[in-house]
């Protein structure tokens, strides 16, 4: 019991960070806020994530490249250009990297009210901080696990965040239903979507990428919305203006 609780939050913590922070925030803008809460969520993103850290700098730039150059040869992670899933979260983290280390060109238009934390991303995002949270996932397990097969989920863990970007960047440009005609190939990969929080609802937001509610017919229930409106309401966050 206490591995499965420990992956269910896992999950979800680390999603909430990549759904909330990282994409609607950092990549969208579709809310503000201050400069506290602002790296509040960059440690709450280390927290969670862990070893699977990802800079909310390089992912909202790179997620902003994917929007305007989806499904061509200069999209970060399509699923049109490599040869399975493996192949494209190779890819796209060779881009990411490049990214955040400065390696490759950015066009300025990508770079634009991108939270930025430099310092703290170099600490969070470095091997020592990795290694040990993959220290601390195995040494949880070796405590708790009642039976060998439970270390299969390990991996998991580890790559938790490249794991919740795959699902949707690979997945959802393959299967699914479209509620919008748009010029790329994404589509909903869930009607009711409580697995990813709303993130797969890929093609309502392709339709719209400055919409915070990723839901759109009267099905899809975007959880992550609800958890928007409740930081509203508590000041945390505040509604795109403009």
């Amino acid at each position: 019991m206490p591995v499965l609780l420990f992956i269910i939050a896992h999950w979800y913590l680390s999603l909430l960070s990549q759904t909330f922070f990282l994409h609607r925030y950092s990549a969208h803008r579709v809310f503000s806020m201050s400069p506290a809460w602002e790296k509040f969520f960059f440690v709450f993103t280390w927290l969670t994530q862990g070893s699977s850290y990802l800079s909310a700098t390089a992912y909202g730039i790179m997620h902003r490249m994917h929007h305007a150059y989806a499904d061509t040869d200069k999209d970060p992670h399509s699923p049109k250009f490599d040869r399975n899933l493996f192949a494209m979260m190779w890819r796209t983290k060779n881009i990411y990297n490049g990214i955040l280390f400065r390696n490759i060109h950015v066009d300025e238009a990508f770079t634009q009210n991108i939270p930025s934390w430099p310092a703290f991303d170099r600490f969070a995002g470095s091997w020592p901080s990795r290694l040990l949270w993959a220290a601390a996932y195995t040494a949880f397990y070796l405590h708790f696990a009642t039976h060998w097969w439970m270390f299969l989920f390990l991996p998991l863990h580890f790559l938790m965040g490249p794991v919740h970007g795959v699902i949707i960047n690979w997945f959802a440009h393959k299967y699914g239903y479209r509620n919008f005609e748009v010029n790329d190939t994404s589509r909903n990969l869930l009607p009711l979507d409580l697995l990813m929080m709303g993130e797969a609802y890929h093609n309502n937001h392709h339709g719209n990428s400055k919409r915070a509610n990723f839901g759109h017919r009267w099905f899809e229930l975007d959880p992550t919305f609800g958890i928007i409106r409740l930081m509203q309401g508590l000041g945390i966050i505040r509604p795109r203006t403009a």
